[in-house]
């Protein structure tokens, strides 16, 4: 009997350590926005922690979605100064061109009236000076008859005032001239030859973007371009920068640019031109700037985006991955203990590269839930 006592109270003596062992205390009970999980959870394998970092952070940021455009004073639409039917057409579309290459040539009745018109005038000019010729003569005639009495003073006046009106003639005939051969030379057409063909050149020099003519038909719309050419070593940018931002983007300063078809790279842009007005629809405010594309890499109607820093300030950022939102608006993990994790809400900033910066609610060295955010959520 002795001996059976004592077992008991051995038995008795190891189950009171069983149950003052602290390692086997319940965890936790999580209140309301925390999560808890046991240490054998295989949830904490997949979740990365990481401690809050500092970053400096834009401050006065522009991000607005861009286009690029030709720019518009370098571009040109080549029209015909006559009527007329086309008779070469030297260019393709998308064909690079220089500044006074003949691009196309047209047959026209109207060189051959400027030239008729040239030759009409040239004609009258040296009938007018003829005419001065005479009235010259007449004068110093009437002149030396008037000292010796032969005629009367009438006479000279008469002789004066038909060498006034032969010499006017003259210069009107000279005028007339004068404008015809200008029209000749602006339809680059030679003096004195019929027959010729009017050549159109490049005005400026770069590639042809559109082409509406062909060999052989008749242009009788003279305001109607043949085709369009831009020169595309420079070309714009434009974005619709929202009106709360817009105080930040000032004429002749210089904005960074970032393109869908060159990812990783970053372009400069010189701002040129800012609107006078707010769209009230979208209220926004269109931005043009400039960039320099000696390349010809930048084509139009390429996507990309604008970017502009006022200015930066240091303070907490977190992985944007770490950052959830919720009715109430964004909110973090923290980790308050080993599986113990408490939602957090946090005011979010500006973002800088793969970071966000923090205004309010957690601190640097503050350790948060950087990946695998969903598998909390749900607990």
């Amino acid at each position: 009997m002795r001996i059976v006592a004592i077992a008991m109270f051995v038995i008795a003596l190891l189950g009171c350590s069983k149950k003052e062992d602290p390692a086997k205390e319940p965890p936790p009970v999580p209140r309301q926005g925390e999560v808890v999980l046991p240490p054998d959870s295989p949830k904490l394998k997949q979740i990365k922690v990481e401690p809050v970092r500092e970053a400096d952070v834009a401050v006065g940021e522009v991000d607005a979605p861009g286009k690029i455009e030709v720019n518009p004073n370098r571009v040109s639409r080549v029209v015909t100064p006559v009527a007329g039917r086309v008779t070469q057409v030297f260019v393709k579309l998308g064909d690079a061109v220089t500044e006074g290459q003949s691009v196309v040539t047209i047959e026209s009745p109207d060189a051959d009236a400027a030239m008729s018109a040239y030759l009409q005038s040239d004609s009258t000019v040296g009938q007018m000076k003829a005419n001065l010729l005479k009235a010259q003569a007449d004068l110093d005639r009437n002149r030396d008859l008037l000292e010796h009495q032969a005629v009367a003073k009438k006479e000279v006046l008469n002789a004066e005032n038909a060498l006034i009106q032969a010499t006017a003639q003259v210069e009107q005939a000279r005028a007339a001239r004068e404008q015809a051969l200008r029209r000749l030379a602006i339809l680059g057409l030679k003096p004195g030859e019929f027959g010729q063909r009017v050549v159109l050149r490049a005005p400026v020099s770069g590639k042809v973007l559109e082409l509406g003519v062909v060999p052989g038909e008749f242009r009788n719309d003279t305001n109607q371009p043949l085709m369009t050419i831009a020169d595309l070593s420079t070309v714009w940018i434009a974005s619709d920068v929202p009106e709360s931002a817009i105080r930040f983007v000032k004429m002749g300063e210089y904005i960074d640019i970032e393109l869908s078809a060159y990812p990783g790279e970053h372009f400069r842009a010189n701002v040129k031109r800012i609107a006078d007005s707010v769209d009230p629809t979208t209220r926004t405010v269109k931005v043009r700037a400039e960039l320099q594309n000696p390349g010809g890499k930048l084509l139009p109607e390429m996507f990309g985006r604008i970017r502009h820093v006022e200015g930066s300030r240091r303070m907490p950022a977190v992985p944007a991955p770490a950052i959830m939102q919720g009715q109430n608006g964004s909110y973090v993990y923290v980790e308050m203990a080993a599986g113990h994790f408490r939602q957090t809400p946090v005011q979010t900033g500006n973002r800088t590269g793969d970071l966000i910066g923090i205004n309010a609610g957690v601190k640097p060295g503050d350790r948060i839930v950087t990946d695998g955010v969903m598998l909390l959520k749900g607990n």
